[in-house]
């Protein structure tokens, strides 16, 4: 799994020119799923981010986490994480998760953010034609791929 997370001072995704999810402070991830992830990437995953010390302390450095911030998330899917660019000009996206591995991986991921977070989250909707906005506050924006962890 690669998630991109960006520290916002707000965010929100519109479906069909209504707004399906929107956060304040916290993070808008861009969740991208192949065809490898497993449960045990999405836990270690979510632990990491829900872990992610990039909150001001009262000193000012990145020092504090989601928890302590009482940030909230924002999850989006987003298969083009996973896209090949080596060959041509129009990427390949082979190692993006088909729907049915992709989704059910998707949903354990939210439930597991919940979990690990201790309350509930926002979300767009998966394969949907989305818009996202976001006010990235830093700017802070950091990639983790669960296949990098060892």
């Amino acid at each position: 799994m690669i998630a991109v997370i960006q520290r916002v001072s707000q965010a929100s995704v519109t479906i069909d020119e209504k707004i399906n999810g929107q956060i304040g402070l916290g993070f808008m991830i861009l969740l991208g799923i192949t065809h490898t992830d497993t449960q045990e990437d999405l836990e270690w995953l979510s632990k990491k981010i829900v872990g992610l010390r990039v909150f001001g302390d009262e000193d000012g450095k990145m020092n504090l986490d989601l928890k302590s911030v009482d940030g909230n998330i924002l999850l989006i899917s987003q298969f083009t994480l996973h896209a090949s660019t080596k060959k041509g000009n129009r990427p390949s996206f082979i190692e993006a998760a088909r729907p049915e591995i992709a989704i059910p991986l998707y949903e354990k991921m939210i439930a597991q953010l919940e979990f690990d977070l201790g309350k509930p989250i926002e979300t767009g909707v998966f394969g949907a034609d989305m818009k996202v906005s976001l006010l990235n506050d830093g700017p802070v924006t950091i990639i983790i791929d669960s296949k990098n962890r060892i």
